[in-house]
C-alpha cells in the first residue's frame, strides 16, 4: 500500500500557469509590484525605537514569542516578564522595537525597554491615583528590598513589607507582589513603594472593631509577635498588646523565651488599657489559679519544707517551695554566726535545700524561712563546751582599736582585748600582731551568755614572764638594748628576752653630748621597774653620770680623809708641845700627892 502511494501521480493545480513558469515568470498573471503592494498592505508599518502593542502567541520557560503584525514575530526573554508570573498566550504586551531585522532577518523586541520608556509616567500616575500595581522583588538591600516596578528599580523599606516585624527578608526575594507607590523623588528619580499600605486600611478597620469590643477581664486569642527581655507583644488581630514578664507565670521567669515562642498562638486576658486603648496590658498567668490558693491549709510556722533557690540578693535568698510560692531566707537566718555576711557566702541560685517556716501570711502571700534552725544553737551548751580557762583555736574575723574579734565556731564569737595579746610586746593595733583570716590560740576568760559573747585571751596560754623579769631587770642593773622607735616623748628600747623598755629624751644623751638614734645599740641602766604596769624605764646617760658621781664622791672622800689626817697630825703636835712645857715642880707635887693618898 505504501509502495502504491509513493508511485501515485502528484496532484497538479489545474489553474497553474505552466507557460509562465517555463518563461521564469513565477508570479503568474499578477505583476511583481502588485504582489509586493498586496504583501505590504497586510503588515503593520513599524519603525525602530518605537513602542507598540503586541500579542503573546507562544511561550516557554525561556522565551516569549510576540506577534506585532510584522512580517516576522519577535522573541523576548522570559526574564523580562518576571514581574508578571500570570502572563498567558493571548495577553497584550507593550514591546520596544530595537531592530526590524538583524543579520539573521529576525525582528528584535524588548518588553523591558518598552516598560522603561513609559515607566516614569506610569509610576507618577500610580502615585496620583493611589493605584495598586504589581512588582517583582529582585533582591535584598540595606534596610529593605529592591523591587522591579514598570522596569524601574524601586525601594521597598523593611518596615513597609508587612504590618508584622519581618524576621527573614529572603523569603520575599523572587516573588511578585502588589504595591502602592508612596513616595517619588523627581530630582533623583527615586521611587519608594509599600506593600504594608495595601493591608493597613483593612487592618485599621479590624482594629477599630476589636478595640470597640475590648473589656477588662476579656479573654482573647493572640499570636506571639515579638519577644523582649521585659515582656511579650501579642497580635490580637491587628491590635498589639503586651504581656509583662511578671504576668507570664506565677513562678519566677528569667526571660520570656522560657515560657513562649515566636508565632505561638495562646489565650490571654485583658488586664488594663489606656483611654484610647492604644496601650493594652495582657496577662497569661491570670488564666490559672494562684498557687498560694492551692497551698496546703495544714502548712504552719515551724514546719520543714523543701525548696529551690530562684533569686539571690545580698540580704537573702528567695526560695520557691512550689510553682509561684516563694519564701525569703534572710541572711541572718542562714547561720548562727553574728557576722552578717552576704547571702552569696551561703547559697547560690539553683541550690535545693530544706528550710523551716518562720512566718506565714496567707493574705499577703508572704513567707519567711530559716535554715540555721536545722542546726543546734551552739550557745545552748556554751558553759560545758567552752568552759572558763579552756583552750581553743579561733579564726580572726575583724579588728578594732581595742582588740580582735574571733570566731571559735560558726555562731560562737569572742573578743581578745589588745592587752591580752602579749605579755611583753606593746601592741598599738591588732594588725601588728595577727591578720584577718588567720588562726589564733585562745583561752576562755569570761562567758557572757546573754549577749552571746566570750572574753578571750592569747597571752594567758603562756606563763607571765614578768615574774622572771622582776629578778633580771632590777633597778640599777645594766643591759644592752637597741632603739627600735623614736617618739616625741622618748624612745622604745628592745631588751633581751623580747621585753621592751622606755627612755625619755634626756636619758638618751650620750657621753659626748650627741643624741642616740634608731637602731643604735647601747648600754642602758634600769631606773624603774613596775611589774603591775609592765613598765621598765631605762637610761643610757645615767650610766656615765653615775660613774662621774661615784668618782666625785670618791675624790671628796679622799679629800675629807686627807683633811682629817692633817687635823689629827696637828692635834698630836699640840699635845707634845704641852707635855714639853710641864715643869719638874709639877711632877714633884704630883708625887707628894700620891704618897699622901697612899698613907691614908
Amino acid at each position: 500500500m505504501e509502495e502504491n502511494q509513493l508511485n501515485a501521480a502528484p496532484v497538479v493545480d489545474a489553474n497553474f500557469d505552466w507557460d509562465a513558469f517555463e518563461k521564469g515568470e513565477v508570479f503568474g498573471t499578477k505583476s511583481h509590484e502588485e504582489l509586493v503592494n498586496t504583501y505590504d498592505q497586510t503588515l503593520n508599518t513599524v519603525k525602530d525605537k518605537e513602542v507598540i502593542e503586541g500579542t503573546v502567541i507562544s511561550m516557554n520557560k525561556r522565551e516569549v514569542v510576540v506577534n506585532i503584525g510584522f512580517k516576522s514575530d519577535g522573541i523576548i526573554s522570559m526574564n523580562e516578564f518576571r514581574y508578571n508570573p500570570e502572563l498567558a498566550i493571548g495577553d497584550k504586551v507593550e514591546v520596544y522595537i530595537e531592530s526590524q531585522e538583524d543579520k539573521k532577518g529576525q525582528l528584535i523586541l524588548s518588553h523591558k525597554k518598552a516598560r522603561a520608556t513609559r515607566s516614569w509616567d506610569r509610576v507618577n500616575e500610580a502615585l496620583e491615583k493611589d493605584e495598586i500595581i504589581k512588582g517583582f522583588v529582585k533582591c535584598r538591600t540595606k534596610g529593605g528590598m529592591i523591587v522591579d516596578v514598570f522596569g524601574i528599580e524601586a525601594f521597598l523599606p523593611g518596615s513597609q513589607i508587612d504590618v508584622k516585624p519581618i524576621r527573614d527578608y529572603d523569603v520575599f526575594v523572587g516573588k511578585t507582589m502588589e504595591f502602592k507607590v508612596v513616595k517619588i523623588n523627581q530630582e533623583f528619580k527615586n521611587v519608594v513603594v509599600s506593600h504594608k499600605a495595601l493591608i493597613e486600611a483593612e487592618i485599621e478597620q479590624q482594629k477599630k472593631d476589636i478595640i470597640s469590643k475590648l473589656e477588662k477581664g476579656q479573654v482573647l486569642e493572640g499570636t506571639v509577635k515579638n519577644i523582649t527581655s521585659y515582656g511579650v507583644f501579642i497580635d490580637l488581630g491587628g491590635v498589639d498588646g503586651l504581656i509583662h514578664i511578671t504576668d507570664l507565670s506565677w513562678g519566677r521567669v528569667s526571660h520570656p523565651e522560657e515560657v513562649v515562642t515566636l508565632d505561638q498562638k495562646l489565650n490571654v486576658v485583658i488586664l488594663d488599657f489606656d483611654d484610647e486603648k492604644k496601650r493594652i496590658a495582657l496577662g497569661l498567668k491570670q488564666l490559672t489559679p494562684h498557687p498560694w490558693d492551692a497551698l496546703s491549709a495544714e502548712l504552719k510556722v515551724g514546719d520543714q519544707v523543701k525548696g529551690k533557690v530562684v533569686v539571690m540578693a545580698d540580704y537573702g535568698a528567695f526560695i520557691e517551695i512550689a510553682a509561684g510560692v516563694e519564701g525569703l531566707i534572710h541572711v541572718s537566718e542562714m547561720s548562727w554566726s553574728q557576722h552578717l555576711r552576704s547571702a552569696q557566702d551561703f547559697l547560690s541560685v539553683g541550690n535545693e535545700l530544706d528550710a523551716v517556716i518562720l512566718t506565714l501570711d496567707r493574705e499577703e502571700r508572704k513567707m519567711s524561712l530559716g535554715i540555721k534552725q536545722l542546726k543546734q544553737d551552739p550557745w545552748e551548751a556554751i558553759e560545758s563546751k567552752y568552759a572558763l580557762a579552756s583552750k581553743h583555736t579561733a579564726k580572726v574575723r575583724n579588728f578594732t582599736n581595742f582588740g580582735v574579734f574571733v570566731e571559735i565556731e560558726e555562731g560562737v564569737d569572742g573578743l581578745i582585748h589588745i592587752s591580752d595579746l602579749s605579755w611583753t610586746k606593746k601592741v598599738k593595733h591588732p594588725s601588728e600582731f595577727t591578720q584577718i583570716g588567720a588562726d589564733i590560740e585562745v583561752q576562755v576568760l569570761e562567758i557572757d551568755k546573754d549577749n552571746r559573747r566570750l572574753s578571750l585571751g592569747h597571752k594567758q596560754l603562756e606563763e607571765n614572764p614578768w615574774d622572771v623579769f622582776e629578778t633580771l631587770f632590777t633597778v640599777d642593773s645594766v643591759h644592752e638594748g637597741t632603739i627600735v622607735e623614736l617618739l616625741d616623748k622618748g624612745a622604745v628600747i628592745s631588751l633581751p628576752y623580747g621585753v621592751e623598755g622606755f627612755a625619755t629624751p634626756k636619758h638618751l644623751v650620750k657621753e659626748d653630748g650627741s643624741q642616740a638614734v634608731v637602731e643604735e645599740k647601747l648600754e642602758f641602766k634600769v631606773i624603774e621597774f613596775n611589774k603591775d604596769a609592765k613598765r621598765i624605764i631605762l637610761s643610757h646617760s645615767r650610766i656615765f653620770e653615775d660613774v662621774a658621781k661615784a668618782e666625785n664622791r670618791e675624790a671628796a672622800k679622799e679629800k675629807k680623809a686627807k683633811k682629817t689626817a692633817v687635823k689629827k697630825e696637828e692635834s698630836n703636835t699640840t699635845s707634845s708641845q704641852v707635855m714639853e712645857k710641864t715643869t719638874l715642880g709639877d711632877i714633884e707635887g704630883l708625887a707628894a700627892l700620891k704618897e699622901k693618898l697612899s698613907g691614908k
